[in-house]
């Protein structure tokens, strides 16, 4: 089947699953899932979109997340969006999702002892997103949903910069490196610009004003003016800067369209949006903003040249569970920060070292229960994707809802971190040019301060020492005798079995556990989950 074909049958294989095209509020991605506003969530079949071979799995947070792995969701995404606009125009109402009831679908005939992962797993979710709905956490994920659609962008002129940077070291085609180094930096020149659209669309005013508010900070024009006594510089305060100013014109715009009258708003309110906003931002935010993110570099660099391998420790031991509440993209203001400022960022390849952790820990898993073969199929099936950097779900699917597991990862990451932040402070600097790949996957994106061979050997090394550190700590330390003996079953069926159930083992009773009603569906189904992202 022809690609297109494929994805357009897997977005249409969705769309009736979460309740039709008038059931649909809203439609984005992000690198791995595809994200849906919903009006009515009980008009979702939860089993049977975990059925479908392209999902790895589902996520309920704030909005209806579909995990479906880096490229397939940026592929299925345009289909969904056209078939749910093909369906509004047809259909107004909603149509019903099918009664779980009237089929069985193909998750109810997986492994049961899969099948007790996945309940545990979405009870996790019910306990913690009451928990996580704070303003504090509210308003991080909001910051997030800023920078997460620059990610694709950030990812592909950060690899055109390193190779640009080999292409410079090696002196090979100097006539081709002038044009790379241009492609590598004209949207990290005009990032600002993109962070103040997204700001004011997110925060609810007129994205173009954002915009054009933001543009200001990159304007060449600014370095003949003075302010607090220093002339300016063209980028000074950078993204966080671009997202004061974009904030600030929010709040002005909705205080004109308060004030100003319908007649005169279409001339009033963006002028004196853009005057007043410009004004504040030149004579103060700039200023401001360029003070924090100097402090942020500065910081960031004493932090590992002084503490390297504790800090390392720390940051890499508790990243996972930032991901675990999807907070971990509030980071990315940071990040993007350190690129601006040193042309890569310092923190990603030690919080990278999180899913080292990870990968090690199921397959620890995979040896501490050689008789399920339910749950080995879903780590077989999800361990690409792990090596890749995309650890969902193994976190949901495996580790998550097993408990120990998911704490024995951490270990693996913060040992991975460790040894990472080690190289940075004894001097040998491993960053990286771009943010969003993790694992194998950010090797093509990694600088440093030694050369590249250097610079992927420690985190290749890195990358090891998370992998057995996860796996040690799991194999001895990550199962309890009830967890071991409830879940190292065999799923072989029986000649009895087989008469009753259609060649489907019985299930072992969950007695033991907490009550998980807080996290993510567990991932991707046992069976049917593809083989890499």
């Amino acid at each position: 089947m022809a690609t297109e074909d494929k994805n357009r049958a897997t977005a249409a294989a969705i769309l009736p699953l979460v309740g039709g095209a008038a059931n649909v509020a809203s439609i984005a991605h992000c690198m791995t899932r595809l994200r849906l506003g919903l009006h009515d969530r009980s008009l979702v079949d939860d089993e049977a979109l975990k059925a479908l071979p392209a999902v790895m799995g589902v996520v309920e947070d704030d909005t209806y997340q579909i995990v479906l792995g880096p490229g397939t969701v940026a592929r299925v995404t345009p289909e969904f969006e056209h078939l749910v606009e093909e369906g509004r125009a047809a259909t107004p109402a909603a149509s019903p999702a099918p009664a779980p009831g009237d089929a069985p679908s193909a998750s109810a005939v997986s492994a049961v002892s899969a099948d007790e992962l996945a309940a545990q797993g979405a009870a996790i979710k019910a306990q913690q997103k009451a928990k996580n709905a704070t303003p504090f956490k509210l308003f991080l994920r909001k910051i997030a949903n800023i920078f997460v659609p620059l990610i694709p962008a950030l990812i592909g002129c950060g690899i055109i910069a390193g190779l640009n940077g080999l292409l410079v070291n090696l002196e090979w085609l100097p006539a081709v490196t002038p044009a790379l180094a241009a492609m590598a930096s004209g949207f990290m020149a005009l990032i600002a610009v993109f962070v103040g659209y997204n700001t004011a669309k997110e925060f609810g005013g007129t994205p173009i004003l954002g915009g054009a508010v933001a543009a200001i900070i990159v304007f060449p024009g600014v370095a003949n003016i003075d302010a607090f006594g220093q002339t300016l510089s063209p980028g000074q305060g950078g993204v966080l800067g671009a997202l004061g100013a974009a904030v600030l014109a929010v709040y002005v715009e909705k205080w004109c369209r308060r004030w100003v009258p319908e007649a005169l708003d279409v001339l009033v309110t963006p002028t004196l949006t853009v005057l007043i906003s410009g004004l504040v931002t030149i004579f103060g935010l700039m200023y401001v903003a360029g003070e924090v993110s100097s402090a942020i570099g500065t910081f960031a660099d004493w932090l590992l040249s002084n503490g390297g391998a504790g800090a390392g420790f720390v940051l890499g031991g508790l990243f996972l569970p930032l991901v675990m509440l999807g907070l971990h993209q509030a980071l990315i203001p940071i990040h993007t920060t350190l690129i601006e400022q040193q042309g890569y960022t310092v923190l990603l390849p030690i919080l990278a070292m999180a899913g080292a952790g990870q990968v090690g820990a199921a397959v620890a898993v995979y040896f501490r229960l050689p008789r399920n073969e339910s749950i080995r199929r879903t780590i077989k099936s999800a361990l690409p994707a792990g090596l890749l950097g995309v650890g969902e779900p193994l976190i949901y699917g495996v580790s998550l809802p097993l408990g120990r597991p998911f704490i024995t990862a951490c270990v693996g990451g913060a040992f991975g971190g460790g040894f990472v932040g080690l190289f940075n402070q004894l001097g040998d600097t491993v960053g990286s040019t771009a943010i969003g790949p993790s694992g194998w996957a950010l090797f093509p994106l990694l600088d440093g301060n030694h050369g590249l061979g250097s610079t992927i050997a420690i985190y290749g090394g890195g990358l090891l020492v998370g992998y057995v550190a996860g796996f040690l700590a799991t194999y001895f330390f990550g199962f309890g005798k009830e967890l071991l003996a409830e879940f190292n079953v065999s799923q072989e069926p029986t000649p009895s079995t087989v008469a009753a159930t259609g060649g489907t083992p019985p299930a072992p009773t969950a007695t033991t556990g907490p009550d998980h009603r807080d996290h993510p569906d567990p991932g991707p189904d046992p069976a049917k989950a593809p083989a890499g992202v």
